[in-house]
């Protein structure tokens, strides 16, 4: 068993994708024991938003529960924009385990995201100069790696290019240009280290450390999974605030799909009155009597602010919740981290399996309940959802 320790649900959904891709029965823990049920299972901390010490005794914990359910080796999955608490959890794990060193890319290439003379860069722009300059929990204000880590005052991160040798301890932070950069990397993994990263350097390390396919990659008919209906229901709840989520919105409405927005909704001030949320509720029920897809969505513009961010997050989960409790979605599709670990959590969603990598970073769970909808997950800085029939 390959155990994967993540520090959001979003995460653990991705590389649970990445292994039904590669044949292994995949589970996502976010309460519970682990075992060895399952060929891959990936725990959610939930501890990017945590205190560094939080986030590291939660790593830590979930280091041990995986070793002692026999993974065979342990990936700790990062943000790969390097966001959260990654040095804390890192160097909690790393010690957990007894290890000397730990291999860190983060870096997908696939999603033109790379690492170049220390420095990171999205679709060629320094980090600091995209949407992402406006994380409302985790501005990314410049596009050097070790201050976005905060590592630049300490050694405690080292980044070295592909040719260069390692350093014997600590965290090596590997720079990569392209997909071939990260497949090299983890041919140069070391046995008394930790490989830590995004979801690319996951899919190489398991090329070369394995195991093999154990099991067919399952193929469900997602149309009609999770219910009898010939025309399933579908519920997609919209956290992010990204240009990708938006050309999603407004392309799903000028197609005549309904959409509700909180933001259009409050008005400028943010107001949100029983009224507010009440009729929301109303009108999304409603709109199911004669529409197979219905949005939610926060909408734009973007929010800066913490803590209206984590309102508008909670407002969309509360809406979501009654909505689907009353009209029973076939399936929901969660878009935003912080939104999909809330409205899991709401729902008392505790052990979901791996059904199928709609595209990367993008999956499709089974929750344990057969009453329950299939859940699909899809990062909010990842591009549009694939073509759902």
């Amino acid at each position: 068993m390959i155990g994967v320790i993540a520090d959001d649900l979003t995460g653990a959904a991705e590389i649970g994708g990445i292994g039904r891709r590669h044949g292994l029965k995949s589970e996502i823990i976010i309460r519970g024991k682990c075992d060895a049920a399952a060929d891959l299972l990936c725990v959610d901390t939930d501890s990017r938003s945590c205190t560094a010490e939080e986030a590291a005794r939660r790593a830590a914990s979930a280091a041990r529960e995986l070793k002692r359910a026999g993974a065979v080796w342990i990936y700790k999955k990062v943000d790969s924009v390097l966001r959260g608490n990654l040095v804390a959890e890192i160097q909690a794990i790393q010690q957990t385990l007894n290890l000397q060193s730990t291999l860190l890319i983060p870096a997908n290439p696939c999603f033109g995201r790379v690492i170049r003379g220390g420095h990171y860069f999205v679709n060629s722009k320094p980090i600091d100069e995209t949407d992402f300059a406006c994380d409302p929990e985790y501005p990314r204000t410049t596009s050097n790696v070790l201050e976005l880590l905060g590592a630049a005052k300490t050694q405690a991160v080292t980044v070295t290019r592909l040719a260069a040798p390692f350093t014997t301890s600590g965290i090596i932070l590997g720079e990569v240009s392209s997909s071939k950069d990260v497949q090299q990397w983890a041919a140069r993994l070391g046995k008394n280290m930790l490989p830590a990263g995004g979801a690319e350097f996951f899919a190489a390390v398991l090329n070369v450390i394995g195991p093999k396919s154990t099991i067919r990659p399952a193929l469900p008919d997602l149309a009609v999974a999770g219910g009898s209906s010939k025309e399933p229901r579908e519920l997609f709840v919209c956290g992010s605030t990204s240009e990708f989520t938006n050309r999603f919105v407004n392309e799903a409405r000028a197609n005549g799909t309904q959409v509700f927005s909180l933001l259009e909704s409050a008005g400028e001030n943010f107001s949100f009155t029983r009224t507010i949320l009440h009729d929301l509720i109303e009108n999304a029920i409603s709109a199911f009597h004669s529409n197979q897809r219905v949005i939610l969505t926060i909408g734009r513009p973007l929010i800066a602010r913490r803590a209206i961010a984590q309102k508008l997050t909670a407002y969309l989960v509360q809406i979501s919740v009654a909505v689907i409790a009353h009209s029973k979605p076939h399936q929901v599709y969660a878009e935003g981290g912080a939104t999909a670990a809330e409205l899991v959590r709401r729902l008392g969603w505790n052990r979901m399996k791996a059904l199928k990598e709609l595209a990367p970073g993008v999956t499709t769970l089974r929750l344990p309940a057969p009453e329950s909808p299939l859940l699909t997950i899809k990062p909010g800085s990842y591009p549009g959802w694939p073509t759902i029939r």
